[in-house]
């Protein structure tokens, strides 16, 4: 195995040598015990002649291609989502294309998809009618229906901005819930990742914004799937957990706790929704499986390996945390370049990326260690950091 010269933290070079490729075997049935969406990632297309801020292109064909590689895992795809850097890179004309194309190919294998409507064309503004507010959201969930997909309900950045009371976030919904046609999958995504949703559901304390949020979900039961929270923080998502009807699924979008949460406790469990399941899907289905079969020993064994590597790639600011689950993309073979759309693979330091090829790699998801090494010296050789056998020219 060749061995690769990494900075550490205080930028000195030290040698590190990867472990053998670890193979995994997953079968080809369906998971039985939990549903398991992996939040997706777009590839960006690097040879457009393009403002990569402004107005970045995507590469269609990869794009796909990973998502019928997350499909063949048995994983669904949530798309448009966070992950797919909805609102920091992908604006809602590329996220109307990226639903239908995804949609269509997903029906093309018989793959779980679920899709992201929110109000990312609205310009978020103090001034903005709460009406407003909801013909963005039932522009959305229409085209969404319309493409045949289930809509998973994001939350949005122009009613955070406009909402002047709680109340004002339980019209909204129940206005919106009442338009769609089969139960959606809410999201309360924390300002930890987008900090534009500062004090979403009126309240800044938590507790009293999930109290907000279960009167919408019991007052719209039936409008209901479940709940996706993405909160970093296991306990308050247990506590909802338990409170919410017998109707409505909890599906975790907490990276930093999955294995427990998903696992459960005697008074339930959470299902997943989850953007490190992009980086991690053969470790995840492979974690799946061995739930299915209450081999919890295995189940634990699996994904507490992730868990190191999951925390690193969603350390603060954790909105960068796309740009790790990018890399993981790169290192393994799934793209043939480091570039993402909004020029967001600056995001993250060349010490941050050394660390989370070293984790990578402790958690056996380096698919081939060789390949992910040459990477690894290619980005490293653009940061300045040169391997012993590479000259100045």
């Amino acid at each position: 195995m060749n061995s690769i010269k990494l900075p550490n933290k205080n930028g000195e070079l030290y040698t590190y040598t990867p472990q053998d490729s670890v193979s995994v075997h997953i079968p080809e049935v369906p998971f039985k015990s939990r549903i398991v969406y992996s939040a997706a990632h777009v590839v960006a297309n690097p040879l457009a002649d393009t403002d990569p801020i402004q107005n970045s292109k995507i590469d269609w064909e990869t794009t796909l291609k990973y998502r019928h590689y997350l499909w063949s895992l048995g994983l669904g795809v949530a798309e448009a989502m966070d992950t797919a850097q909805r609102g920091m890179g992908l604006n809602w004309e590329h996220a109307k294309e990226l639903i239908r194309q995804s949609v269509k190919e997903a029906n093309s294998v018989n793959g779980w998809i679920a899709c992201g409507a929110g109000t990312d064309h609205l310009l978020p503004h103090p001034n903005l009618k709460l009406e407003e507010v909801e013909r963005a959201y039932a522009e959305q969930c229409e085209f969404v229906e319309k493409q045949g997909g289930r809509i998973i309900l994001m939350a949005s950045r122009a009613l955070a901005a406009c909402a002047k009371t709680p109340e004002d976030y339980e019209r909204v919904y129940r206005n919106v819930l009442n338009e769609v046609s089969e139960p959606v999958i809410l999201h309360w995504l924390g300002d930890m990742f987008d900090p534009a949703l500062k004090a979403y559901w009126g309240h800044e304390d938590v507790d009293q914004a999930m109290d907000v949020c279960l009167q919408v979900i019991k007052e719209n039961e039936s409008k209901i799937d479940g709940i996706k929270i993405s909160l970093l923080d296991d306990k308050r998502e247990i506590l909802m957990r338990r409170l919410l009807p017998d109707s409505v699924k909890m599906y975790t979008g907490d990276d930093f706790n999955y294995p427990d949460l998903i696992k459960g406790d005697e008074q339930g469990y959470s299902h997943a929704l989850l953007g490190i399941f992009d980086a991690i899907a053969p470790a995840a289905a492979s974690a799946m499986h061995a739930l299915d079969a209450n081999n919890i020993e295995q189940y634990d064994a699996i994904l507490e390996k992730t868990v190191p590597l999951s925390r690193h790639i969603f350390q603060k600011p954790t909105y960068a945390y796309k740009t790790g689950v990018v890399f993981m993309a790169y290192l393994n073979g799934h793209q043939s370049h480091f570039r993402m759309i909004g020029g967001a693979e600056g995001q993250r330091s060349i010490i941050h990326l050394s660390d989370l090829f070293v984790m990578a790699d402790d958690a056996g998801l380096l698919m081939d260690p060789e390949l992910a090494t040459e990477r690894m010296k290619n980005v490293l050789a653009q940061a300045g950091v040169m391997q012993p056998s590479k000259q100045f020219m």
